[in-house]
């Protein structure tokens, strides 16, 4: 069942993808399935929503990425995917038209608005960033650093099945041809910070951990593994409870904020090198957005860890404007998806330091507390 559901969209199957969910509704609410099957309901998922308000039920559609997230698409033949709807129940009247990424979605209703706005892009959000951080070509990277993390690698013309339990996704569709991306996932990064000033109580804003990290010469053997809701790619294990190692009485607010900006560092890492196995070679240049990227001591730790050179954009909310620009595609205002390509500014680069042997050394104490992380975990409940 597993097997064939990832063969199909790349994804892990997960109580929470679309798929599921609507199953869940065609069972459990009196009349839904009789209702779907005469194509009396519609479903979508955020963006076809938001789509059928603004063109006041007129358009009901999504794009290819948003598609390819509820386990029902198949990324490879472009469409919705006839075995999985019967695996899952799910009538095809229900499901909203596929487009392109960059497409003509209608206008929006005057009533809405107060004007009919053409509206000419639907994208996923990590697939936005990754178009704004102008990561165009196969082998290219970004890393979003928000609440969580995520780290998208273009993978080109040809979806590479990971080994590594990554997603593999659509990046982007233009003209009806599709790049593909392989995906990963951290559930904690900014969150991390949040719990330091919420939970905590030791900074009293996020932009206090850079002075407090770099105020050490070391992470004096402290490492906190952010497990707090499990562990996400490539571990995937749900179970994982967060643990802070190594402290002494030494140990001050100094060396937690820095284990905490560490932990996002070292998860990135794990994420470059299984996409880097995945596709038989190490990416040289990542490029990082998101707000946790103005700060600079992560970004620098980040280069030293992955050993790669960290570029940071002039404007760090790429996932609008990744939309933006796509957007300005289908109007005509760029020739090509690759006129996009060049439009992206560096702020900030960043290349390692740091030497091979201390990276090494430093990783290896940080896989010793993923592992007991992990087998500290309780049983689940039956």
């Amino acid at each position: 069942f597993e097997s064939s559901v990832m063969a199909k969209t790349g994804l892990l199957l997960d109580p929470y993808f679309s798929a599921t969910k609507i199953a869940w509704i065609l069972n459990h609410v009196d009349g839904a399935r009789a209702r779907a099957e005469k194509g009396e309901l519609a479903f979508g998922t955020v963006d076809t929503y938001l789509l059928w308000q603004l063109t006041g039920g007129r358009v009901h559609a999504t794009d290819a990425t948003n598609a390819s997230r509820t386990a029902l698409f198949n990324i490879h033949d472009q469409q919705w995917d006839e075995a999985l709807l019967d695996l899952f129940n799910v009538p095809r009247l229900l499901l909203p038209e596929v487009r392109n990424s960059a497409d003509d979605y209608g206008t929006t209703d005057k009533h809405v608005l107060g004007a009919s706005i053409p509206i000419r892009a639907l994208i996923g959000d990590q697939q936005a960033a990754l178009v704004g951080a102008g990561c165009l070509e196969a082998g290219d990277i970004k890393s979003t650093y928000g609440t969580g993390c995520f780290a998208m690698l273009n993978t080109g013309s040809h979806p590479v099945s990971s080994q590594h339990r990554l997603l593999t996704t659509v990046a982007y569709r233009i003209n009806h041809q599709v790049s593909y991306a392989l995906e990963g996932s951290l559930f904690m990064a900014g969150a991390s910070v949040q719990w330091l000033r919420d939970t905590l109580g030791i900074i009293d804003s996020a932009a206090q951990t850079e002075a407090l990290a770099a105020s050490l010469q070391s992470n004096h053997g402290v490492y906190l593994v952010p497990a707090f809701t499990g562990l996400g790619a490539p571990h995937w294990n749900p179970h994982a409870r967060g643990m802070l190692l190594g402290m002494t009485r030494d140990t001050g607010r100094a060396h937690i904020a820095r284990a905490t900006l560490e932990a996002i560092c070292y998860q990135t890492k794990e994420l470059l090198d299984a996409m880097s196995e995945d596709m038989g070679a190490q990416p040289k240049v990542m490029r990082m957005d998101g707000g946790m990227a103005a700060n600079n001591w992560l970004a620098q730790y980040l280069s030293d860890i992955t050993q790669t050179t960290v570029e940071r954009g002039a404007l760090l909310e790429t996932t609008a404007l990744g939309a933006a620009r796509l957007a300005g595609l289908a109007a005509g205002a760029f020739d090509s998806i690759d006129a996009l390509k060049d439009l992206w500014q560096c702020d900030n680069q960043r290349v390692p330091h740091m030497r091979v042997d201390e990276r090494d050394t430093l990783f290896a104490a940080w896989q010793r507390a993923v592992s007991a992380a992990i087998h500290y975990a309780p049983e689940p409940s039956p």
